[in-house]
């Protein structure tokens, strides 16, 4: 196979992936939207943590939130906790790095607020301990996976969301990701009338 056919194929294996978690993902993705928009409403926050890929996820995600997606509204209330090396740094000195993300929900969490929670395997050991400490404050859960959602599926509690892509590429599962931000970042702008600027 010559490299523009497996360039082709890429587009193909990506637009297959989409189209399968369009159709499975697509309600678990708007109830998602509707409770982080109920959480701004009440006043709450958004906080997001991943690894890697999904590190520039979460950030990408709370960016679009606090500056603005695709129409000028009030900033949202939204933190990344992947961003800040002195604190990541001293957690996984002195501690451990699964820690890295479950003090800074620890500390900054309130009830209410929302954490989402990204790892394409499901099984990040430091987003799982995010999550446990969420659930410890109050905090709802949204857990974006992929495969089967790994070991965060079956850490869930009732309250929480999962929206897990149905593929088991990691490429396409990130791919995925992306687009499922970009929904939810649609979703909150669509569902806050008249919180424009």
């Amino acid at each position: 196979m010559n490299l523009i056919d497996r360039i082709r194929g890429q587009f193909a294996d990506s637009v297959a992936a989409k189209q399968a978690a369009m159709a499975a993902m697509a309600a678990p993705i708007a109830a998602a939207a509707e409770a982080m928009t109920a959480t701004l409403r009440a006043g709450g926050k958004i906080m997001a943590c991943g690894n890697g890929g999904s590190a520039a996820d979460a950030q990408h995600f709370a960016a679009e939130l606090l500056n603005r997606f695709e129409m000028e509204r009030a900033p949202l209330a939204a933190v990344a906790l992947t961003t800040d090396t002195s604190t990541l740094t001293s957690i996984a000195n002195d501690y451990h790095y699964d820690l890295v993300f479950a003090k800074q929900v620890l500390a900054l969490g309130r009830p209410g607020d929302v954490l989402l929670a990204i790892s394409t395997s499901g099984n990040s050991p430091n987003v799982l301990a995010a999550m446990q400490a969420a659930q410890s404050k109050g905090v709802r859960v949204v857990a974006l996976t992929g495969k089967e959602g790994g070991k965060m599926a079956t850490a869930l509690k009732p309250d929480d969301l999962h929206l897990c892509v149905p593929a088991d590429r990691t490429a396409r599962i990130q791919e995925v990701h992306l687009l499922v931000l970009h929904c939810l970042c649609d979703g909150i702008d669509t569902l806050l009338p008249g919180e424009t600027t």
